[in-house]
């Protein structure tokens, strides 16, 4: 066993010492004691730092996603420029007419208003430019894309409308042939007036229209806008645009425009697979916002949702660009999606963006030809990474070179930690070790600590999830946790690595006193924690390159700058020299670039995330009401553990520990007294919780034929309904004793009322489901007629433990709409989503082939072959008096799976 060397007074340790002092600022000897002393730095720029990175990052944040161009006029941009007083004169004509779905009289209004918008442009087009104007009606068709969240579902449409706007320059005969598609939707869901989704984008369309129609005549290409109907129930106008119209052959580029909130600065959140579109739009953008984070997340399916691009690309091989409004994402698809909180500058940011793009691209002689998902892309090695800077300048670069960049970066790092471990034998390959296991737990206490808060909050506040209406309430509810137990555990892996450190100094430290190893182990420690959060960037950017992950470029920022900036100032060849303390300025020009990247970005995807809890619950009561504050309470817990470990390594020494302890706790402490206490509301009249009110007409067939109608209100926000229960009155009550099936979803907590359920409906209302024909053969075949009755809107579940194969068709028109073949299933189950206008025909057959092996046991699982559930917007009595009833900081929530607010239920047994 190896021991330290004796060290008897002598020169060699006097305070004169080169060994001991040449260093400044590492260990030092203090001559009136005779004690050996280490440098700890001040609490105060300790303090300093944590301010400069909290302020920093949400300087970023603020000017890479709030700051908005100024409003023009039409005076000031002139017939060629855009006007975002324009675009809101449109805005606010739609949503004038209050909510416009699919079907109803708004909705056709709306299509009058911008048909008539386009017939101006027309009008007032430069006269060598074309500009025709086509209302296309569109015939009955389906959907199958299978991606996403349509496995297991085929959507049904009929009798939609869109307004179609082509500009051609007239001399250029070709431009016909290669265009360049621009599309939003007019139509909202039946719940807000869609301010935001997507009136803005239609109305930015329309001022786009306008400016292009005065340039046009320069163009090689032709500019489509397409205001479709239908995306609200299942990107039906898109599809039906692809699949029927016959503009759609012409089409080379696709640009989509959305909305998941309302306002603030319209991002790039798809892009692809070819790269032009998004290499031409950093080229040319004024206000570039575009992340291939967003891309990520979105792709990966941790954001549950779909848009029309999603059929450019998959049905019609397309590339282009996905663009998408998402301030306020609580607001989406409620009645706060209204025209108040729409920002000044969210319409001229996008429109001088597509503007300037358009202008670009309709020029151009080289959009990408043929089918851009196949022969026109190489490989993913063409894919485009891109993310913008401070919302003024955009990098774009291909996957082949990020291969290159981060493969020479992983194999150089690897040497390195090779070398250096070889060098430094068998204490430096325990000492990274050790280190590295200060990161594993740093992460454990880091989720273990603002887990544990998650748990806690559904017991103490009147929701689950009372951070909504004050998202900076999460930095103390679990970003406090989650930073105390970062910390924590960092703190004993330093204590680990500093106890085996002073245990095992090296030769080269024989002749240092006996009180200077304490110290020497220290300062080392404090080395190998901060290179520990270089090796964990290592893994994570050897993953996310193995995986290809666009956002690997972050991962590279925050290995290679921090890196680099320990080389210059830090790193030395001389194994004889003293450890010194980390340099602050060290840090500083090593996280000035990393957090210049991810700071913007961070913030705004923990607003996105937050703003998402609001529908999180998709089957309401089927998940733990703490399950929404997991997920944010393991986020930030990455997010602290992924940027601050840098951070962290400086506090060790110093002489903060205490204090930032105890702001950590103070400030979770008052965070959760305003959470305990109702100071702060969960819910307010702008950012509301969602809920459905739907009066239920259930004559499923375990009803002994008798309907049971009853009033429901349910909500996709985690949390019990008793307080807005008691607001309502009404009688309602709640619990999980009534399970309720709708189809594309169930309801397994929710509270009901039978009071004023009685009118407002009829029986000859009720869809029937009546079995024409059964033949038990080899195979057998029943053949099924259904009546929706007033319903233009229905989903209907098939049996796919009983049902091989089915095949439906209009009953007056006997067309065939879904056709025989091979169909997926989701849980046993596949299901059939119609939507259609006020002529959608309501009588339909449906065939049903059986499995060969259906058997009695499986019939004991799956009673039902068939279960219809048919919408209706009519406000019965009873849900009226709700909805008047209902809180303030409640809002009704539409989407494509949910019901309107009168439902009627019925199926079909397997044994008839």
């Amino acid at each position: 066993m190896k021991q330290r060397p004796k060290t008897a007074p002598s020169k060699s340790n006097s305070p004169s010492d080169d060994t001991v002092n040449k260093d400044k600022g590492g260990p030092r000897v203090n001559p009136s004691k005779n004690v050996i002393l280490v440098a700890t730095r001040s609490s105060y720029v300790i303090l300093a730092l944590f301010v400069l990175a909290i302020y920093g990052a949400w300087a970023v944040y603020h000017y890479q996603f709030e700051t908005l161009p100024v409003p023009l006029s039409s005076n000031q941009v002139g017939k060629r420029g855009f006007s975002e007083h324009e675009a809101m004169n449109h805005v606010r004509a739609l949503t004038r007419l209050g909510p416009h779905s699919v079907g109803s009289d708004a909705l056709e209004t709306a299509l009058k208003y911008v048909a008539e918008a386009a017939e101006t442009i027309k009008r007032t087009a430069h006269w060598e430019v074309d500009v025709e104007v086509d209302l296309f009606h569109v015939k009955s068709g389906a959907n199958n894309l299978v991606g996403g969240l349509f496995k297991g579902k085929t959507l049904v449409y009929s009798d939609l409308n869109h307004i179609i706007l082509r500009i051609v320059p007239k001399y250029a005969s070709e431009a016909v042939e290669n265009a360049i598609l621009v599309s939003s939707h007019i139509d909202t869901v039946f719940a807000g007036e869609g301010a935001g989704d997507c009136s803005s984008c239609v109305a930015v369309m329309l001022e786009l229209a306008r400016g292009v129609s005065q340039w046009a005549h320069g163009f090689k290409n032709a500019v489509i806008f397409l205001y479709n109907t239908g995306e609200e129930e299942g990107l039906n106008g898109a599809h039906s645009f692809m699949t029927q119209h016959p503009w759609s052959d012409t089409v080379r580029l696709a640009i989509d425009l959305e909305a998941m909130g309302i306002g603030g600065k319209s991002g790039i959140f798809q892009a692809g697979p070819h790269p032009w579109a998004i290499e031409n739009y950093a080229l040319v953008a004024k206000y570039p916002s575009a992340q291939i984070v967003a891309e990520d997340l979105f792709s990966s399916g941790a954001i549950k949702s779909a848009t029309d691009y999603q059929v450019y690309k998959e049905l019609g091989g397309l590339s282009g660009l996905d663009f998408a409004y998402s301030d306020n994402t609580a607001v989406y698809h409620t009645k706060n999606d209204k025209l108040e909180l729409l920002k000044p500058g969210s319409l001229q940011h996008l429109g001088e963006n597509m503007l300037a793009f358009l202008l670009h691209a309709g020029a151009s002689t080289s959009l990408p030809k043929g089918n851009a998902m196949g022969s026109d892309v190489k490989s993913s090695e063409d894919k485009a990474i891109y993310f913008d800077v401070l919302g003024t300048y955009m990098i774009t670069y291909r996957q082949s070179l990020a291969n290159m960049l981060y493969n020479s970066v992983i194999l150089q790092s690897l040497l390195i930690w090779a070398t250096s471990v070889f060098m430094g034998g068998y204490p430096a390959a325990i000492s990274l070790a050790l280190s590295f296991s200060s990161i594993v737990l740093m992460w454990i206490c880091s989720v273990i600590f603002s887990s544990v808060v998650a748990f806690i909050l559904p017991f103490i506040s009147s929701s689950p999830v009372p951070f909504i209406a004050s998202p900076w309430l999460v930095v103390g509810l679990f970003g406090a946790p989650a930073l105390l137990g970062a910390f924590t555990g960092q703190h004993m892996g330093f204590l680990i690595l500093e106890s085996y450190l002073g245990r095992n100094i090296g030769e080269r430290r024989r002749n240092l006193p006996d009180s200077l190893w304490a110290s020497v182990a220290k300062l080392d420690a404090e080395r190998w924690v901060y290179k520990a959060g270089l090796l964990q960037w290592l893994v994570v950017l050897v993953v996310g390159n193995y995986y290809r992950v666009g956002a690997t470029y972050l991962a590279l920022a925050w290995l290679v700058s921090p890196a680099f900036s320990y080389g210059l100032l830090e790193a030395t060849l001389s194994p004889a020299r003293l450890p010194k303390p980390l340099k602050t300025v060290t840090l500083l020009i090593g996280l000035f670039v990393p957090f210049l990247l991810s700071s913007g970005m961070v913030i705004r995807l923990s607003a996105t995330a937050i703003g998402s809890i609001v529908r999180f619950a998709r089957n309401p009561g089927t998940t733990p009401e703490w399950m929404g504050n997991i997920i944010i309470a393991i986020f930030i817990s990455a997010i602290v553990c992924l940027t601050l470990v840098y951070l962290m390594s400086y506090i060790h020494i110093s002489g903060a520990k205490v204090p930032i302890v105890i702001t950590l706790v103070g400030l979770f402490a008052i965070s959760l007294g305003a959470v305990w206490g109702g100071i702060v509301p969960p819910f307010t009249e702008d950012i509301a919780r969602a809920v459905n009110v739907v009066h239920v007409v259930d004559a499923t067939g375990n009803n002994l034929g008798k309907p049971v109608s009853y009033i429901s209100l349910f909500s996709t926000t985690p949390g019990n309904l008793n307080k807005e229960a008691n607001h309502i009155g009404e009688g309602f009550v709640c619990g999980r004793d009534r399970h309720l099936d709708l189809v594309t979803f169930s309801v397994d907590y929710g509270c009901w009322t039978d009071r004023g359920a009685e009118t407002g409906w009829a029986e000859s209302d009720i869809p029937t489901i009546h079995v024409d024909k059964d033949t038990k053969g080899e195979i057998r075949e029943t053949r099924v007629l259904i009546n929706t009755k007033a319903s233009t809107r229905w989903s209907l579940g098939i049996n796919t433990r009983e049902i091989e194969d089915f095949q439906l068709k209009d009953a007056e028109s006997n067309e065939e709409w879904v056709p025989l073949g091979e169909k997926t299933g989701v849980d046993g189950w596949h299901t059939i989503q119609f939507s259609g206008g006020k002529k959608a025909p309501t009588e339909f057959n449906l065939s049903l082939l059986w499995f060969k092996n259906s058997t009695q046991e499986s019939r004991k699982d799956e009673p039902l072959v068939l279960k219809l559930r048919t919408d209706v917007d009519r406000w019965t009595p009873g849900v009226t008096t709700v909805v008047e009833k209902l809180p303030t900081w409640c809002s009704l929530f539409g989407k494509s799976t949910s019901p309107h607010t009168l439902a009627f239920l019925t199926s079909l047994p397997v044994s008839f």
